[in-house]
């Protein structure tokens, strides 16, 4: 019997070890050989039961939905054990009995003789009902049929709780992405074993609900078998942010230089030099790209305005962070030869990520970057990393947020934060990392300055304690976290962000 009992993911207290498809089979391999026959799967249904039984307490009718595989053998055990506990239970199932793998045929078997009935027809649910999404799991590679879509059209359009094992059918474990036109859109999902990559990027969180882990009674470190990715939790953020001396000055926290703000788009320049201000630099100098640009910030009058030309100081580049792209437009790209030259510590973003996509000599000297010390973080949307990477459009990326991200990091020998739901952090020789924090409230003009001044301005107060990709992740997980707090469906504004950053 597992004894276990199911852990909520998120909020997370610490990061998660990711498997995907292929690491999950051979952790379940290694288990299942260590164990009697059917055992996993006998554990996984209990699972199912108690945690159905914990978030829908006062169901009455339970309706799972099975699919051809092992899914549908999770599901069985699960109707055995909700009809045991007194539930009205049916199970929507059109597979073949032989065509069952072994371990679900057993329990496909048990739920025949502890008549649990098995209907074709699909039944209307109520809010105070059940229904488990058993349809398809971790080997799922093509969209559903017809008749699986009008299961997954019924289960989304019911207003019972809808519980996914393992991860929502008609959802990629690996990339997150929709395998079709329809995807099962759960209230909770359990993953089982080990918890997918898939749930936390690109569609994931919207069809995922709420995320359970159970581990199936199997130790995660007695694997041999290496995580693919890792969940982010809150240890980076608290890695490197530590008291300030008290006999520190600004000069020991560093400059952060933010190079951008082209006619008409001062603001973007702005939000960042103020986030980095936030984030606890020493100083923070603006070189607007307008040729007229304001003096004075009167709502942040620590912020120093300086002239392009001045950028370009050896001297001062020597020991700054420097932030570059944040509304740049056209104007930006005159300069980004001196900047990929000289600055030490380099934040890309926006329109120099686009500048730097059309022009070969560019690419060329981030390239060249890495090899003189000198380190670089790139921060693409989307749009922004299908154009680094040659695309068109922002598909490809989506397709496989993980893969781009790491193609992109280790083509330019950068650190990247491919920022979108599930925003993917990696670096050359890294395991990719998915960020735990955030909701569609950071979907609003001006919040990704705001993570490349956040991030420029903790990398440049820390500069000796943590490497780019550290201060990547803590930046990316506690920019994101400050949207956790109010109206999920109204946007957070870019400068109530930096505020919610500077109270941290």
């Amino acid at each position: 019997m597992n004894t276990s009992r199911p852990a909520r993911v998120l909020p997370t207290e610490r990061s998660w070890p990711l498997h995907d498809t292929t690491a999950s089979r051979a952790i379940e391999a290694l288990a299942a050989a260590g164990l009697p026959p059917h055992t996993l799967m006998a554990r996984a249904g209990l699972a199912l039961a108690r945690l159905g039984l914990a978030v829908a307490p006062e169901a009455r009718e339970v309706w799972v939905a099975a699919g051809p595989g092992n899914n549908g053998g999770d599901g069985f055990e699960a109707a055995c054990w909700l009809h045991r506990a007194g539930k009205f239970v049916t199970v929507c199932w059109q597979g073949d009995p032989a065509r069952l793998p072994p371990d679900a045929a057993i329990a496909y078997a048990q739920a025949r003789t502890a008549n649990v009935p098995f209907v074709a027809a699909l039944p209307s649910m109520q809010g105070h009902d059940l229904a488990i999404d058993a349809l398809l799991g971790l080997g799922a590679r093509r969209a559903p049929d017809d008749a699986m879509a009008a299961t997954i059209d019924t289960l989304n359009r019911s207003s019972a709780v809808r519980l996914a094992v393992d991860l929502p059918t008609g959802l990629h474990a690996d990339t997150g992405a929709l395998l079709g036109a329809q995807a099962v859109r759960a209230t909770h999902t359990l993953a089982l074993l080990t918890l997918k990559p898939g749930l936390f990027t690109a569609q994931g969180r919207d069809h995922a609900g709420e995320i359970w882990f159970d581990a199936l009674e199997v130790d995660p470190g007695s694997s041999s078998v290496a995580p693919s990715a890792w969940l982010v939790g809150p240890e980076p953020w608290q890695q490197i942010r530590m008291p300030r001396p008290h006999s520190a000055h600004k000069g020991r926290f560093g400059d952060v230089i933010v190079v951008g703000g082209a006619a008409g788009m001062a603001g973007a320049a702005l939000l960042a030099g103020r986030a980095a201000l936030a984030a606890g630099a020493g100083r923070v100098f603006l070189c607007a790209l307008d040729e007229q640009p304001l003096a004075l910030d009167t709502d942040q009058p620590e912020l120093m305005w300086r002239t392009p030309a001045w950028s370009q100081s050896p001297q001062t580049l020597a020991n700054a962070t420097l932030v570059c792209g944040c509304g740049g437009g056209d104007a930006v790209a005159p300069w980004l030869g001196a900047i990929l030259s000289r600055a030490p510590r380099l934040v890309l973003d926006a329109d120099a990520l686009n500048a730097i996509s059309g022009d070969v000599v560019l690419q060329s000297m981030l390239q060249a970057r890495a090899l003189r010390g000198q380190a670089t973080v790139l921060t693409p949307h989307p749009l922004e990393a299908a154009r680094l990477c040659g695309h068109h459009d922002a598909a490809t990326i989506q397709a496989d947020r993980v893969a781009a991200a790491q193609q992109l990091a280790d083509r330019w020998a950068c650190t990247v934060v491919l920022k979108g739901s599930g925003s993917v952090i990696t670096a050359p020789g890294e395991r990719p990392r998915i960020n735990s924090t955030g909701n569609g409230r950071l979907a609003s003009a001006g919040t990704g300055d705001v993570l490349a001044g956040w991030l420029a301005g903790l990398w440049s107060a820390g500069q000796s304690c943590a490497s780019a990709f550290e201060v990547s992740q803590a930046a990316t997980w506690s920019h994101a976290r400050a949207a956790a707090a109010g109206d999920p469906a109204a946007p957070l504004i870019a400068t109530r962000l930096i505020d919610r950053l500077a109270a941290r």
